[in-house]
């Protein structure tokens, strides 16, 4: 009945379809991603990138048509080294920078908020609009998100600010605030937040920006705070000056009333003590003071002629340190010397005789006498050095016996003439110190005149022609560029998120399984069988999965296979039905089980009835031959499921199931397809895997996460199975289209393709 056993087809392997079963996919090796492989998530997902792109892309526009004009002016001042510039060095009160410190602090000082509120009364900035806040706030998306961040901000700020102020109420006493000084510091922050200061590189100069919703406006604040600041800067110069030159006027003022004060005592001193002789003691006075001076020029005199002596004679006359000593040089014996050993040196290194010849021997003698000289030269200068040491010694004691002498007469006009010597003095002293302080001050007066500004103004800021916000082509490429990046991120992320088994290289890779096939999808609710009008890929694809079985089974005797799925709906009655005609079709001789005795759906897909079926077998109610149902194609037969028992896993791993399984392996059939529950819902699976040849694992492309694909395989793998070759069903190749046209050549399915497969194509 079923024809001749041996008559079984075998065709080459399809070129479409790859059966390897190692890690990595043929042209694909494991470990090699290329871009490309990486461009295909964005293909994958591209509606969503699309939308993401015209989302972020129409925000961009909204955001550019629903902004403010703002328009930027910008003004330049120049800051020279104030080392240029005419100045009198105060020690600390004056310090010299490096510029790129100069610079910043410069810049710290054009923000200073109290340079700001001298421009806030001349631009009269209270009164403009969006300075006091009675102006538009930001608009476009940036103000709709100010406003949500101020509705979520705001009530959190004034519970906590509540909290704060009931706590510390008691403790401080609340001062009420100046509204005209909240809104002062209020314009100077709006401005402080439209102003920019920025050094230019390479150069002295400040650019000052700022930034308004009115041009004109903008101009005038970039200009009005530069001239602030050069100003405030002219000012800071001559504000040192003038405060020195008053304290000198103070201090000479003070020292004319002083002066006046001790002539006036001098004379009350003679009047009251008839001290008429002493009215000209000014030449015993003015002879002590001269002795004082001679004295202490003497003492000077003699501690530099010591110090000339001490320091040259600690050198040694050979030593080349002694030239440095102005006296050395100074001397022409030793000038002569020095001169006449140099030119003997010279005259002996060009001569070319050898060293025992009289001519170099004189030469050498001749050296010697000189560096003689020139030692007894030095010596001279020394002892010269001594004896005016010695000299100005001698002349300090006669200077200091002069001014003993003064001041033993001066001690014989007894107290009155002290006292009156004490007025004297202090008068001098006042007249001298008055004398210096009007130098000074002459001085700074002419240094104040000659003052001139550091700081200039290098460019006026003019009123812009055009907003430089918002800047159309950039906010627009702006947004292209964030809604790529948006969209590119969503796009990895979803793929990173999804898990599930959706190419051949997830199964050879991740789960380590051989890949027999794979299935696509096709769009319909009901079960597609070979039998009836289905796409021509389709049957192409249970083709190639035919041709991978004949060429990974091997042997002679019936070959028995399962189809079993991780979790259900993955489509394996389907795909048992299907690859149980295919095989027929290819001239084998098949008989398609169904073991899923929970749920049976073999009788359904091929529409027969289930009247009397395996679990009838099982229970000894039917003979094999009464539980085998014939079909339109005489090489096709099937058991269908039947009632459903009780105990399904009992019966499965019953002895009768065990001798079936036997008893078909040499029976009249090439191949046994059985169809068998999910592995994770029931262990059915699991107990007919040590029985058969080989387990066809189908799963739902885009269905099965990783992780109970990897757990179902561990589960059949425990039972240790001959053969576990996966199937990818329902695969979406417009979806996976780069995937499958890079690897698989699916561009090119429909070259021999006619529409549909039918009952009739039979290979």
């Amino acid at each position: 009945m079923f024809g001749d056993r041996n008559n079984v087809l075998i065709e080459p392997p399809a070129p479409a379809a790859p059966i390897s079963g190692l890690p990595g996919a043929p042209g694909h090796p494991e470990g090699e991603t290329h871009l490309l492989d990486r461009l295909s998530v964005i293909y994958r997902y591209r509606k969503v990138v699309v939308t993401v792109i015209v989302v972020v892309l129409i925000a961009g526009v909204v955001q550019t048509m629903t902004t403010t004009p703002e328009y930027r002016a910008s003004a330049r001042v120049q800051i020279d080294d104030e080392r240029s510039l005419p100045g009198l060095s105060l020690g600390n009160e004056q310090m010299w920078v490096e510029t790129s410190t100069l610079m910043s602090t410069q810049v710290q000082a054009l923000r200073s908020k109290d340079l700001i509120r001298t421009i806030v009364p001349q631009l009269n900035l209270t009164a403009v609009a969006e300075f006091n806040g009675t102006g538009t706030g930001p608009t476009g998306l940036s103000g709709a998100l100010s406003s949500l961040r101020a509705r979520i901000t705001n009530p959190i700020s004034s519970f906590l600010s509540g909290q704060e102020t009931g706590a510390t109420a008691s403790a401080e006493p609340t001062i009420p605030a100046d509204p005209e000084r909240l809104l002062e510091d209020r314009v100077v922050d709006i401005f402080l937040s439209r102003m920019s200061t920025t050094p230019i590189t390479d150069s002295r100069a400040i650019r000052i920006d700022f930034v308004s919703q009115d041009p004109a406006l903008a101009a005038a604040a970039a200009n009005a705070l530069a001239k602030a600041y050069i100003e405030q800067n002219l000012k800071r110069r001559r504000g040192n000056l003038d405060a020195i030159v008053a304290d000198l006027e103070k201090q000479v003022k003070d020292g004319d009333q002083r002066i006046k004060s001790a002539e006036a005592n001098m004379v009350a001193f003679r009047d009251n003590n008839n001290a008429a002789a002493l009215a000209d003691p000014s030449v015993l006075a003015t002879q002590e003071l001269e002795r004082q001076a001679e004295l202490a020029r003497a003492v000077e005199s003699a501690r530099v002629a010591r110090e000339h002596y001490t320091r040259l004679q600690a050198v040694p006359y050979d030593d080349q340190r002694i030239d440095t000593f102005p006296q050395m040089n100074a001397d022409p014996d030793v000038r002569r010397w020095k001169s006449e050993l140099s030119a003997r040196q010279s005259a002996l290194s060009r001569l070319t005789f050898g060293e025992d010849h009289p001519v170099r021997l004189d030469a050498v003698r001749g050296i010697a006498e000189a560096r003689e000289g020139l030692k007894v030269a030095r010596d001279t200068v020394v002892d010269r050095l001594r004896l005016a040491a010695e000299s100005a010694d001698s002349d300090v004691t006669v200077r200091r016996q002069n001014l003993a002498t003064i001041r033993a007469t001066r001690e014989q006009l007894g107290t009155k003439g002290i006292d009156y010597d004490s007025l004297l003095r202090l008068r001098d002293s006042e007249r001298a110190l008055i004398t210096t302080l009007q130098d000074r001050l002459a001085n700074f007066n002419i240094e104040a005149n000659a003052i001139r500004n550091n700081v200039w103004l290098q460019d006026s800021a003019v009123a812009p022609a055009r907003p430089f916000k918002p800047d159309v082509s950039r906010n627009l490429l702006l947004s292209l560029f964030v809604g790529f990046a948006l969209a590119g991120a969503l796009a990895f992320g979803l793929d990173y998120l999804d898990d599930t088994i959706k190419t051949p290289e997830d199964i050879t890779r991740k789960l380590r399984i051989p890949f027999l096939g794979l299935v696509p999808s096709v769009r319909g609710d009901r079960p597609h069988v070979l039998s009836g009008p289905v796409p021509h890929d389709f049957g192409e694809a249970y083709r190639a999965l035919r041709t991978s079985l004949v060429f990974t089974s091997g042997g002679e005797s019936t070959r028995i296979i399962t189809c079993t799925s991780a979790q259900p709906l993955e489509g394996k009655t389907t795909t048992a039905c299907n690859l149980a005609m295919v095989l027929a079709f290819g001239g084998s001789r098949v008989l398609l089980i169904d073991a899923d005795m929970r749920r049976p759906g073999v009788h359904k897909t091929l529409k027969i009835n289930n009247t009397v079926g395996l679990s009838h077998l099982l229970v000894g109610q039917a003979r094999v031959r009464e539980a085998i149902q014939r079909t339109s194609d005489p090489n096709f037969c099937v058991m269908t499921a039947g009632r459903t028992p009780p105990n399904p896993s009992e019966l499965l791993s019953s002895e009768r199931m065990k001798q079936l399984i036997a008893n078909l392996k040499q029976g009249p059939f090439d191949w046994v397809v059985i169809d068998t529950p999910p592995v994770l819902a029931v262990t059915d699976a699991v107990i007919l895997t040590p029985l058969v040849d080989g387990v066809a694992f189908v799963l739902g492309a885009e269905m099965t996460r990783r992780r109970l694909a990897e757990r179902a395989v561990q589960m059949l793998m425990v039972s240790r199975p001959r053969v576990v070759g996966a199937v990818l069903n329902r695969v979406n190749f417009d979806r996976n289209k780069y995937y499958y046209s890079r690897y698989y050549g699916y561009q090119y399915k429909s070259y021999y393709g006619s529409g549909t497969s039918g009952a009739t194509e039979k290979a």
